[in-house]
């Protein structure tokens, strides 16, 4: 499902117009973003937990020349599924 998909999809089970459900996802998109921007967790019960989680530095090797690099470490978003979620999978 992409992004257009689920938007019909809100709207549909909503009794939304389109542009309003786009609307709400687009909200809720950029609310997650927010967070996960300021270091906040976001959590909701039933569905899986956003957070941001910080790699560290490794060391790698070049598939065309066999070289070893240092890939570099950083912050990285992350998604655990909740139990409700996994259990409907």
């Amino acid at each position: 499902m992409n992004k257009q998909q689920l938007i019909d999809s809100v709207s549909e089970r909503a009794n939304l117009t389109k542009k309003d459900a786009e609307k709400a996802i687009n909200a809720v998109i950029d609310s997650i973003k927010g967070a996960l921007n300021e270091g906040d967790k976001v959590a909701l019960v039933g569905f899986g937990t956003f957070e941001v989680r910080t790699r560290a530095e490794r060391s790698g090797r070049n598939p065309q020349t066999g070289e070893q690099i240092k890939v570099p470490g950083g912050k990285v978003p992350a998604f655990k599924p909740g139990k409700e979620l996994k259990e409907s999978v």
